[in-house]
């Protein structure tokens, strides 16, 4: 079981495909997301990766938290969770987590909250008809109607429907397709919607209901592990400089 990711709701926008069909996608940003701390079996009774992303200002930093977050050697966050995974996936604290973690075509759960609606009435928090237009009915056509019984047992039962306060409720999307990724930019284009709006904080992890893709990386994809191929073509670059000018001198 591998860890999941922190990631921010950029927005939806669309891609086409070779086929020409363009897919509605969100993009989701990865902001600095690293693993602060690591939990094991032997010191906490279970193993699980603790990440942060974004950037928190200082001042607005506890004491504690500044010491935690010292102690991996990362800057404060501004968004924390933790991910269970298995012995064997664990991350070291201060690795930084890429894009590529995910691969196109894999399945993944996303976790966050919905947007926020405040106090609603029953027709738009529970999609009630009203009552009627006319016929004796004035004034009170968006109302609920009855909400009690007889006199027996002659109260309201708790979980009735009624007006309230709507959204702002932690979500769970499941099964969202991973349509790309751009390592160099830190984005992940999901098919569909996901909970929550601009700029907020959401989870992705590994779907729960499919088995593991086979491509994706295990324990996980590190920026510097992105990071290595580049440096390797970076001298094969310089030498064909250094020929062409030696062919110049001559």
């Amino acid at each position: 079981m591998r860890s999941g990711v922190i990631a921010k709701k950029m927005g939806m926008t669309r891609l086409f495909q070779s086929d020409g069909k363009h897919v509605p996608v969100t993009v989701m940003a990865l902001e600095g997301c690293q693993v602060v701390s690591v939990r094991t079996d032997e010191r906490d009774g279970y193993t699980a990766v603790q990440l942060g992303a974004g950037v928190k200002k200082a001042k607005n930093t506890s004491k504690p938290e500044r010491g935690h977050f010292g102690k991996a050697e990362v800057e404060p966050k501004a968004k924390v969770a933790e991910f269970r995974v298995s012995a064997d996936a664990l991350l070291e604290a201060g690795a930084t987590m890429s894009a590529d973690h995910f691969v196109a075509g894999q399945l993944v759960d996303v976790t966050g909250h919905t947007v926020g609606k405040g106090f609603q009435g029953g027709m738009k928090r529970w999609n009630f008809g009203g009552l009627r237009a006319t016929h004796g009915v004035s004034v009170s056509h968006r109302s609920l109607g009855s909400t009690g019984q007889r006199q027996d047992p002659g109260k309201v039962f708790k979980g009735k429907k009624m007006a309230g306060h709507m959204g702002d409720r932690q979500r769970t999307q499941q099964n969202l397709e991973v349509v790309s990724t751009d390592v160099e930019r830190g984005l992940i284009f999901l098919k569909g919607s996901v909970p929550g709006h601009k700029g907020g904080w959401l989870m992705i992890k590994d779907a729960v209901k499919v088995p593991a893709h086979a491509d994706a990386p295990f324990p996980g994809s590190l920026k510097s592990n992105a990071a290595a191929p580049v440096a390797e073509t970076t001298p094969a670059v310089e030498t064909v400089d250094t020929t062409e000018a030696t062919g110049g001198e001559a």
